[in-house]
């Protein structure tokens, strides 16, 4: 019974990929979307099952599929493993991805290969599903892989546009820049401990002495290596500038694989492998310089852009940001908690924005828009509740996880807590500028565009609606004491080794951080009152825009660098290989066969079908190794 329904639970997003793919033409457009919904539906609710039956008992549940590999004294099996941690990130995978294919029904009516981005949705959560309850680094990579794969075909989902496939390739490629460290790793791993059995390798190494610096240095290349990894797909420095070109993917692929799940599979692994990065202080110290700094990097570039779905996906790499400098500062319980709240908020906030393009019918830039709180009444509030929770305003789920980041960041390293503070100013500030542009002041639209304007048909809004109250309410899960018991932080006990130390919310300095923490959203959130609803600022046409805001506006001209340092000489060298070494190459390679066919036609010659001629060359042959042999004796 329990194999059978983690079997199901894992195989039903598949099964429903495969109807999509052979039958969803047939069947119709609302037909195949039912039947996509429905099956990440069942993985959710099998995932509640194993998740009340684990608060129960307390015990993981591991299942072995079947033996896979075994080359030597390395054996890995195709098993699955459902502890705190895989079952908290499958209930909001399932959970919030069940909605997002909801949403997607209604989004998505109107273009006729719906069948195949169901498809596709359905084949994502299949390899997400894989990633998270894999028992093992081998088979948490095949999930890993597989959500690489289908971030490609979802972000270039509408491929007549070039733009579109051109931001699909610079994502899949830049995943596998950070998939080949992955891999490294988990070689390193593999001749290190005999075993990527995630409870083997744990116990490898909490029982070892590493006393030889051998030991030392390759137990940090190889977590080294994990974190290029987690850069890659959680989108950090420098391996950051695919996510927001991601946003070309239609909206609900942004919200379920660009804010609330993969991106999120660098946190997850970085977690799951705690007990390998609590023996690597350098690190973990790399990882919350690079988180902090991403956090302020990607912040400040969501002040200036004028894209609705560009400045949430700089705020997505923002807020990822902060995720792992609560990693690197040791905080696992931290910064999973900020996972599952910006999750609710963020998802919420991109189904939202496409709430707004869907009533726009197609418009992103916000400079074009305002006035729109009236017609869209849902779509405003769901969007105002997600944008205070993001911003870290109290009491919603934001204000809980993002703070709980910054007290541990005040408590290890001053300078990384004075960074993440100026990133969160930074968030209150874009985020409300995004609301008072979109929803404030007067409409900037077409004449057409405004008398079409309309709230969003019911399945777009109940997820939107759902997803606020979760933005409102999530931070429950991990109350600190004497308000809450601290839920999350008991719970994932079996599986961390934090080093954060719980505190009530009346020790130490957490009541004067949580002041200034929500001092600060408050000042973002009046300085953009001020500039874009007191004094009615619109950002300036793109030519017009001068000085250093050119500059951040242009995302600190990262892209063209890495186009003028990696892309250009790639192609010259490629180019180079194509005009002048392949051809080089060739003409000896057909010199070969020239000079073989010569002899081929001289040899030919021999054989003119004379047979006095054969008896001739018999004789002489006889006679020469008579004489060879009577000479050699």
């Amino acid at each position: 019974m329990e194999n059978s329904l983690v079997l199901l639970l894992l195989l039903a997003p598949f099964v429903g990929f495969l109807f999509n793919v052979f039958f969803g033409k047939k069947v119709g457009k609302s037909s195949s979307g039912a039947i996509g919904t429905i099956a990440v539906a069942v993985s959710f609710v099998i995932s509640i099952y194993f998740f009340m039956q684990l608060n129960t008992t307390g015990k993981p549940i591991e299942v072995k599929l079947f033996d896979w590999i075994q080359i030597g004294k390395l054996k890995v099996d195709f098993g699955i493993l459902l502890d705190q941690l895989s079952l908290l990130w499958l209930l909001f995978v399932t959970g919030i991805g069940s909605l997002i294919h909801l949403y997607s029904i209604s989004y998505m009516h109107e273009d006729d290969n719906m069948h195949k981005f169901f498809a596709y949705l359905n084949l994502f959560i299949f390899f997400m599903i894989t990633l998270v309850v894999g028992s093992n680094l081998l088979v948490m990579f095949i999930g890993w892989e597989g959500v690489g794969l289908c971030s490609y075909l979802l972000i270039g989902f509408w491929y007549k546009n070039q733009d579109y496939n051109d931001a699909a390739k610079k994502a899949f490629i830049m995943n596998r820049i950070g998939d080949l460290g992955f891999l490294i790793g988990i070689f390193i791993l593999a001749s290190m401990c005999g075993s990527l059995d995630f409870t083997a390798m744990k116990t490898h190494f909490l029982s070892i002495y590493f006393n030889t610096p051998q030991n030392v240095f390759l137990t940090s290349i190889a977590a080294l290596c994990l974190f290029i990894g987690a850069t890659g797909k959680s989108a950090q420095l420098p391996l950051y500038t695919w996510l927001p070109d991601a946003m070309a993917g239609p909206t609900p692929v942004s919200a379920l694989i660009h804010a609330a799940t993969m991106v999120t599979a660098g946190i997850f692994m970085i977690t799951r492998m705690n007990f390998l990065f609590d023996l690597t202080p350098d690190v973990q110290n790399i990882i919350a310089i690079v988180g902090a700094i991403t956090a302020l990097v990607a912040a400040s570039i969501g002040l200036l852009q004028n894209d609705i779905k560009k400045v949430l996906a700089y705020s997505t790499v923002s807020q990822l940001g902060l995720m792992f400098l609560a990693l690197g500062l040791g905080a696992y319980n931290v910064a999973v908690f900020h996972v599952i709240t910006h999750a609710f908020f963020k998802a919420c906030l991109f189904l939202g924005s496409g709430s707004v393009i869907h009533a726009l019918h197609g418009e992103q830039d916000m400079r074009k828009m305002g006035g729109l709180r009236k017609a869209m009444p849902i779509t405003f509030a769901t969007m105002l509740i997600s944008t205070l929770a993001i911003a870290g305003i109290f009491p919603f789920a934001g204000f809980w996880s993002k703070d709980e980041i910054l007290m541990v960041a005040f408590e290890n390293n001053k300078a990384l807590w004075i960074v993440g503070s100026i990133a969160s100013i930074m968030t209150a500030f874009y985020m409300f500028r995004l609301m008072y542009l979109t929803f404030f002041r007067d409409f900037r639209g077409t004449e057409e565009q405004k008398h079409h304007l309309h709230e969003s048909p019911s399945l777009i809004t109940l997820p939107l609606i759902i997803l606020a109250a979760l933005a409102t309410v999530g931070g429950l899960i991990n109350l600190p004491k004497p308000i809450g018991n601290g839920w999350l932080n008991h719970f994932l006990e079996p599986v961390l080794l934090s080093k954060h130390k719980e505190e009530s919310v009346f020790e130490g300095n957490a009541m004067m951080l949580m002041a200034i923490a929500l001092t600060g959203a408050i000042i973002g959130i009046a300085w953009a009152y001020s500039k874009y609803i007191k004094q009615g600022f619109v950002p300036k046409q793109d030519s017009e825009i001068t000085g250093f805001s050119k500059t951040i506006y242009n995302k600190y001209y990262v892209d063209e660098v890495y186009t003028s340092l990696i892309v250009k000489p790639i192609n010259a060298l490629s180019n180079f290989f194509r005009t002048t070494l392949e051809p080089a190459l060739g003409n000896v390679v057909y010199g070969f066969g020239t000079v073989v066919n010569g002899l081929g036609n001289q040899g030919k010659k021999l054989q003119s079908g004379s047979i006095g001629l054969y008896l001739f060359a018999f004789v002489i042959g006889v006679l020469a190794i008579v004489s060879y042999l009577f000479l050699a004796q």
